[in-house]
């Protein structure tokens, strides 16, 4: 089993920050790419940051310049700092992994998501 924990969402004004965590736990024996999607009401899900084990990252371009994603391999946890939030951010975020498992092979694992309500 594999388990996907996120955290940090809420409520904020428009200009303000949050910080995501998602945090993997379970039977891993490796962590490969790890990111963040988001889902707005009546939109499909969208990538909005990922971040490879080798380091390269690849934002969606309206976050570009206002979120960064970073991780702790050493905790299995990747993290998205927003600043600057604008209405427009509003959804709720989803993490995901691309896990490999003992026995199972790599997959793509997600978290529960957390939502996040930019007020203007």
């Amino acid at each position: 089993q594999v388990q996907l924990v996120e955290s940090g969402g809420g409520l904020v004004q428009a200009g303000g920050s949050l910080r995501l965590s998602c945090a993997a736990s379970g039977s891993i024996f490796s962590v490969n790419a790890m990111g963040w999607y988001r889902q707005a009401p009546g939109k499909q899900r969208e990538l909005v940051a990922r971040l490879t084990s080798g380091g390269s990252t690849v934002y969606v371009d309206s976050v570009k310049g206002r979120f960064t994603i970073s991780r702790d391999n050493a905790k299995n946890t990747v993290y998205l700092q927003m600043n600057s939030l604008k209405p427009e951010d509003t959804a709720v975020y989803y993490c995901n992994a691309r896990i490999v498992r003992p026995i199972m092979g790599e997959g793509d694992y997600w978290g529960q998501g957390t939502q996040v309500t930019v007020s203007s």
